[in-house]
Protein backbone atom coordinates (compact mmCIF):
# COMPACT_ATOMS: atom_id res chain seq x y z
CA UNK A 1 0.00 0.00 0.00
CA UNK A 2 1.23 3.28 -0.93
CA UNK A 3 2.39 5.26 1.98
CA UNK A 4 1.81 9.32 2.23
CA UNK A 5 5.05 9.94 1.87
CA UNK A 6 5.53 7.83 -0.79
CA UNK A 7 2.57 9.69 -2.81
CA UNK A 8 4.41 13.02 -1.83
CA UNK A 9 7.76 12.10 -3.91
CA UNK A 10 5.29 11.19 -6.80
CA UNK A 11 3.80 14.08 -7.19
CA UNK A 12 7.39 16.23 -6.81
CA UNK A 13 5.68 18.24 -3.55
CA UNK A 14 8.10 16.36 -1.08
CA UNK A 15 11.70 17.66 -2.12
CA UNK A 16 14.85 15.90 -0.73
CA UNK A 17 16.36 17.21 1.74
CA UNK A 18 12.81 19.01 2.62
CA UNK A 19 13.67 21.95 0.25
CA UNK A 20 10.73 23.68 -1.45
CA UNK A 21 10.72 22.73 -5.51
CA UNK A 22 10.47 26.26 -6.70
CA UNK A 23 11.86 28.41 -4.07
CA UNK A 24 13.27 31.61 -4.23
CA UNK A 25 16.55 32.57 -4.25
CA UNK A 26 18.29 35.99 -3.62
CA UNK A 27 17.70 37.72 -6.98
CA UNK A 28 14.23 36.62 -7.68
CA UNK A 29 13.43 38.23 -3.70
CA UNK A 30 15.02 41.08 -4.84
CA UNK A 31 12.57 41.71 -7.90
CA UNK A 32 9.73 40.78 -6.62
CA UNK A 33 10.46 43.08 -3.91
CA UNK A 34 10.37 45.91 -6.62
CA UNK A 35 7.17 44.82 -7.46
CA UNK A 36 5.55 44.09 -4.17
CA UNK A 37 3.12 47.17 -4.15
CA UNK A 38 1.39 45.13 -6.79
CA UNK A 39 0.37 42.05 -5.52
CA UNK A 40 -3.18 41.26 -3.59
CA UNK A 41 -2.55 38.77 -0.88
CA UNK A 42 -5.58 37.57 0.93
CA UNK A 43 -5.96 36.08 4.61
CA UNK A 44 -8.20 33.80 6.15
CA UNK A 45 -8.65 35.55 9.48
CA UNK A 46 -9.44 32.14 11.27
CA UNK A 47 -5.56 32.16 11.13
CA UNK A 48 -5.42 34.41 14.16
CA UNK A 49 -8.18 33.15 16.18
CA UNK A 50 -7.76 33.81 19.83
CA UNK A 51 -5.13 36.84 18.67
CA UNK A 52 -7.45 38.62 16.75
CA UNK A 53 -10.75 38.18 18.73
CA UNK A 54 -8.68 40.31 21.61
CA UNK A 55 -9.16 43.34 19.60
CA UNK A 56 -10.50 42.72 16.45
CA UNK A 57 -10.20 46.41 15.45
CA UNK A 58 -6.46 46.30 16.34
CA UNK A 59 -6.05 43.21 15.09
CA UNK A 60 -7.40 44.03 11.48
CA UNK A 61 -5.47 47.53 11.35
CA UNK A 62 -1.97 45.18 12.31
CA UNK A 63 -3.00 42.17 9.02
CA UNK A 64 -3.38 45.47 7.08
CA UNK A 65 0.23 47.10 7.96
CA UNK A 66 1.67 43.51 7.43
CA UNK A 67 0.56 43.71 3.43
CA UNK A 68 -2.10 41.62 3.48
CA UNK A 69 -4.88 43.69 0.63
CA UNK A 70 -7.60 41.51 1.05
CA UNK A 71 -9.10 39.48 3.96
CA UNK A 72 -12.08 35.83 4.06
CA UNK A 73 -14.36 36.44 7.62
CA UNK A 74 -14.56 33.67 9.44
CA UNK A 75 -16.77 35.07 12.52
CA UNK A 76 -19.95 35.48 11.50
CA UNK A 77 -23.06 34.53 13.54
CA UNK A 78 -26.41 35.68 14.61
CA UNK A 79 -26.02 38.49 12.62
CA UNK A 80 -23.18 39.94 13.09
CA UNK A 81 -19.47 39.64 12.28
CA UNK A 82 -16.91 39.18 15.39
CA UNK A 83 -19.44 40.20 17.44
CA UNK A 84 -20.70 43.84 16.01
CA UNK A 85 -23.35 44.93 13.56
CA UNK A 86 -22.54 44.48 9.84
CA UNK A 87 -22.31 48.64 9.49
CA UNK A 88 -20.02 48.89 12.38
CA UNK A 89 -18.45 45.81 10.92
CA UNK A 90 -18.03 47.39 7.29
CA UNK A 91 -16.63 50.50 9.03
CA UNK A 92 -13.90 48.92 11.56
CA UNK A 93 -12.73 47.49 8.62
CA UNK A 94 -12.12 50.16 6.56
CA UNK A 95 -10.58 52.25 9.15
CA UNK A 96 -8.40 49.68 9.07
CA UNK A 97 -7.28 49.29 5.39
CA UNK A 98 -8.71 46.26 4.70
CA UNK A 99 -10.97 45.06 2.08
CA UNK A 100 -13.23 42.30 2.78
CA UNK A 101 -13.74 40.31 0.13
CA UNK A 102 -14.89 36.30 1.67
CA UNK A 103 -16.42 34.93 4.16
CA UNK A 104 -16.47 31.35 5.73
CA UNK A 105 -20.25 30.33 6.93
CA UNK A 106 -21.53 27.22 7.85
CA UNK A 107 -25.21 26.36 8.39
CA UNK A 108 -26.75 24.64 11.62
CA UNK A 109 -26.82 21.14 10.38
CA UNK A 110 -24.37 18.88 8.59
CA UNK A 111 -26.37 16.17 7.37
CA UNK A 112 -28.91 17.29 4.98
CA UNK A 113 -32.51 15.59 4.03
CA UNK A 114 -35.50 16.50 2.06
CA UNK A 115 -37.07 17.36 5.41
CA UNK A 116 -34.52 20.35 6.69
CA UNK A 117 -33.55 21.27 2.73
CA UNK A 118 -36.11 24.44 3.26
CA UNK A 119 -34.42 25.36 6.45
CA UNK A 120 -31.09 25.06 5.26
CA UNK A 121 -31.90 27.62 2.29
CA UNK A 122 -33.70 29.67 4.91
CA UNK A 123 -30.54 30.19 6.44
CA UNK A 124 -28.66 31.02 3.70
CA UNK A 125 -31.36 33.53 2.59
CA UNK A 126 -30.27 35.27 6.00
CA UNK A 127 -26.58 35.13 5.51
CA UNK A 128 -26.56 36.18 2.17
CA UNK A 129 -28.47 39.11 2.86
CA UNK A 130 -26.11 39.93 5.60
CA UNK A 131 -23.15 39.67 3.88
CA UNK A 132 -24.29 41.72 0.49
CA UNK A 133 -24.55 44.20 3.30
CA UNK A 134 -21.19 43.77 3.89
CA UNK A 135 -20.33 43.87 0.47
CA UNK A 136 -18.29 40.40 0.29
CA UNK A 137 -17.35 39.11 -3.04
CA UNK A 138 -17.67 35.17 -2.25
CA UNK A 139 -19.55 33.49 0.53
CA UNK A 140 -18.38 30.35 1.52
CA UNK A 141 -19.53 26.66 3.12
CA UNK A 142 -15.89 25.15 5.31
CA UNK A 143 -17.97 22.53 6.92
CA UNK A 144 -17.89 18.87 4.87
CA UNK A 145 -21.46 17.67 5.44
CA UNK A 146 -22.63 14.09 5.99
CA UNK A 147 -21.85 12.13 3.23
CA UNK A 148 -22.19 8.35 3.63
CA UNK A 149 -23.72 7.57 -0.11
CA UNK A 150 -24.58 8.51 -3.14
CA UNK A 151 -27.82 9.56 -2.35
CA UNK A 152 -26.66 11.54 0.41
CA UNK A 153 -24.04 13.54 -2.11
CA UNK A 154 -26.83 14.07 -4.57
CA UNK A 155 -28.94 16.00 -1.68
CA UNK A 156 -25.94 17.53 -1.02
CA UNK A 157 -25.70 18.58 -4.14
CA UNK A 158 -29.49 20.02 -4.24
CA UNK A 159 -28.37 21.68 -1.40
CA UNK A 160 -25.38 23.59 -2.52
CA UNK A 161 -27.17 24.65 -5.88
CA UNK A 162 -30.12 26.30 -4.46
CA UNK A 163 -27.44 27.96 -1.99
CA UNK A 164 -25.58 29.40 -5.05
CA UNK A 165 -28.79 30.35 -6.67
CA UNK A 166 -29.83 32.41 -3.44
CA UNK A 167 -26.54 34.01 -3.45
CA UNK A 168 -26.47 34.73 -6.96
CA UNK A 169 -29.70 36.56 -6.73
CA UNK A 170 -27.80 39.19 -4.60
CA UNK A 171 -24.54 39.67 -6.40
CA UNK A 172 -22.62 37.17 -4.82
CA UNK A 173 -20.81 33.65 -5.90
CA UNK A 174 -21.01 30.67 -3.87
CA UNK A 175 -18.32 28.03 -2.95
CA UNK A 176 -17.40 24.93 -1.32
CA UNK A 177 -14.31 24.85 0.76
CA UNK A 178 -12.73 20.98 1.36
CA UNK A 179 -10.53 19.52 3.76
CA UNK A 180 -9.30 15.99 3.02
CA UNK A 181 -12.27 14.05 3.81
CA UNK A 182 -14.07 15.07 0.50
CA UNK A 183 -11.48 12.54 -0.71
CA UNK A 184 -12.83 9.36 0.71
CA UNK A 185 -14.80 7.21 -1.67
CA UNK A 186 -18.66 5.93 -1.73
CA UNK A 187 -19.41 3.04 -3.39
CA UNK A 188 -22.65 1.72 -4.58
CA UNK A 189 -24.32 -1.25 -3.18
CA UNK A 190 -23.29 -3.55 -5.46
CA UNK A 191 -19.80 -2.90 -5.27
CA UNK A 192 -19.79 -3.05 -1.05
CA UNK A 193 -17.99 -6.16 -1.78
CA UNK A 194 -15.34 -4.66 -3.94
CA UNK A 195 -14.75 -1.73 -1.26
CA UNK A 196 -11.97 -2.91 1.96
CA UNK A 197 -12.35 0.86 3.52
CA UNK A 198 -13.44 4.10 2.41
CA UNK A 199 -9.95 5.04 0.99
CA UNK A 200 -10.17 1.85 -1.49
CA UNK A 201 -10.40 2.61 -5.10
CA UNK A 202 -13.42 1.12 -5.23
CA UNK A 203 -16.60 3.25 -5.41
CA UNK A 204 -16.49 7.24 -6.52
CA UNK A 205 -14.26 10.35 -4.59
CA UNK A 206 -16.69 12.34 -2.53
CA UNK A 207 -15.20 15.54 -4.11
CA UNK A 208 -15.86 14.80 -7.52
CA UNK A 209 -19.42 13.59 -7.05
CA UNK A 210 -19.77 17.43 -5.94
CA UNK A 211 -18.28 18.89 -8.53
CA UNK A 212 -20.15 16.96 -11.30
CA UNK A 213 -23.24 17.30 -9.10
CA UNK A 214 -23.16 20.85 -8.89
CA UNK A 215 -23.92 23.54 -11.39
CA UNK A 216 -20.82 25.44 -12.08
CA UNK A 217 -22.79 29.01 -12.64
CA UNK A 218 -23.98 28.50 -9.15
CA UNK A 219 -21.24 26.84 -7.16
CA UNK A 220 -17.55 27.71 -7.51
CA UNK A 221 -14.95 25.23 -4.81
CA UNK A 222 -12.29 27.04 -3.11
CA UNK A 223 -9.46 24.41 -2.92
CA UNK A 224 -7.31 24.10 0.09
CA UNK A 225 -4.03 22.77 -1.47
CA UNK A 226 -2.98 21.51 1.93
CA UNK A 227 -6.00 19.62 2.47
CA UNK A 228 -6.21 18.09 -0.67
CA UNK A 229 -3.12 16.70 -0.82
CA UNK A 230 -3.59 15.39 2.78
CA UNK A 231 -6.30 13.75 1.25
CA UNK A 232 -3.45 12.13 -1.07
CA UNK A 233 -4.48 13.85 -4.67
CA UNK A 234 -2.66 16.32 -6.75
CA UNK A 235 -4.23 19.83 -6.49
CA UNK A 236 -3.12 20.23 -10.16
CA UNK A 237 -4.94 17.43 -11.36
CA UNK A 238 -8.20 18.96 -10.20
CA UNK A 239 -7.28 22.17 -11.65
CA UNK A 240 -6.80 20.60 -15.44
CA UNK A 241 -10.04 18.37 -14.67
CA UNK A 242 -12.11 20.84 -13.34
CA UNK A 243 -11.13 23.94 -15.61
CA UNK A 244 -12.87 26.89 -13.97
CA UNK A 245 -14.04 26.04 -10.98
CA UNK A 246 -11.15 26.92 -8.34
CA UNK A 247 -11.23 30.86 -9.12
CA UNK A 248 -10.19 31.17 -5.08
CA UNK A 249 -7.43 29.25 -2.86
CA UNK A 250 -6.80 28.77 0.22
CA UNK A 251 -2.82 28.30 0.11
CA UNK A 252 -1.56 26.71 3.15
CA UNK A 253 1.08 24.33 4.76
CA UNK A 254 1.77 22.26 7.39
CA UNK A 255 2.58 25.83 9.57
CA UNK A 256 4.57 28.68 7.93
CA UNK A 257 4.20 28.44 3.94
CA UNK A 258 7.40 26.98 2.16
CA UNK A 259 9.11 25.27 5.28
CA UNK A 260 7.44 22.01 5.41
CA UNK A 261 9.77 21.09 1.72
CA UNK A 262 6.16 19.01 1.43
CA UNK A 263 4.36 21.57 -1.27
CA UNK A 264 5.41 22.91 -4.75
CA UNK A 265 3.73 26.04 -4.54
CA UNK A 266 5.18 27.23 -7.53
CA UNK A 267 3.66 24.66 -9.73
CA UNK A 268 0.41 24.79 -7.81
CA UNK A 269 0.23 28.71 -8.44
CA UNK A 270 1.12 28.73 -12.17
CA UNK A 271 -1.21 25.91 -12.55
CA UNK A 272 -3.70 27.35 -11.06
CA UNK A 273 -3.18 30.90 -12.51
CA UNK A 274 -3.47 28.87 -15.88
CA UNK A 275 -7.07 28.00 -15.23
CA UNK A 276 -8.60 30.67 -13.87
CA UNK A 277 -7.68 31.56 -10.30
CA UNK A 278 -9.20 34.86 -9.52
CA UNK A 279 -7.65 35.26 -5.71
CA UNK A 280 -6.36 33.11 -2.94
CA UNK A 281 -5.72 33.36 0.96
CA UNK A 282 -3.38 32.55 3.12
CA UNK A 283 -4.42 30.09 6.08
CA UNK A 284 -1.92 28.16 8.99
CA UNK A 285 -3.43 26.69 11.23
CA UNK A 286 -0.41 24.84 13.05
CA UNK A 287 1.60 27.46 14.42
CA UNK A 288 4.64 26.27 15.71
CA UNK A 289 5.61 26.80 19.54
CA UNK A 290 7.16 30.04 20.86
CA UNK A 291 5.05 31.84 17.57
CA UNK A 292 2.06 34.30 17.63
CA UNK A 293 -0.20 33.62 15.37
CA UNK A 294 0.69 37.39 13.64
CA UNK A 295 4.10 36.16 13.37
CA UNK A 296 2.91 32.77 11.44
CA UNK A 297 0.52 35.16 9.43
CA UNK A 298 3.50 37.54 8.57
CA UNK A 299 6.17 35.02 7.50
CA UNK A 300 3.53 33.59 5.18
CA UNK A 301 2.87 37.14 3.55
CA UNK A 302 6.88 37.81 3.10
CA UNK A 303 7.41 34.24 1.62
CA UNK A 304 4.10 34.59 -1.07
CA UNK A 305 5.28 38.44 -0.89
CA UNK A 306 9.13 37.32 -2.36
CA UNK A 307 7.71 34.20 -4.51
CA UNK A 308 8.46 35.18 -8.34
CA UNK A 309 5.34 33.07 -8.95
CA UNK A 310 3.02 34.66 -7.18
CA UNK A 311 1.52 37.52 -9.61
Amino acid sequence: METKRDFLKKLGLLTVGGVVAGSVNPLQAAVSNAKAGGKSIGLQLYSLGRELSADVPAGLKKVAEIGYKTAELAGYGGGKFYGSEVADFKKIAADAGLKITGSHVNPPVRKYTAENKAEVAEFWKKAVDDHAKLGVITLVQPGMPTIDSHEDAAIVCEVFNKAGEIAKAAGIKWGYHNHSGEFKRVVKPEDKEKATNPWSQAGDIVYDLLLNGTDPKLVFFEMDVYWTVMGQQDPLDYFDKYAGRFPVLHIKDRSVLGQSGMMNFENIFNRAYKNGLDEFYVEIEGIKTGMTQFEGVKQCFDYLNKASFVK
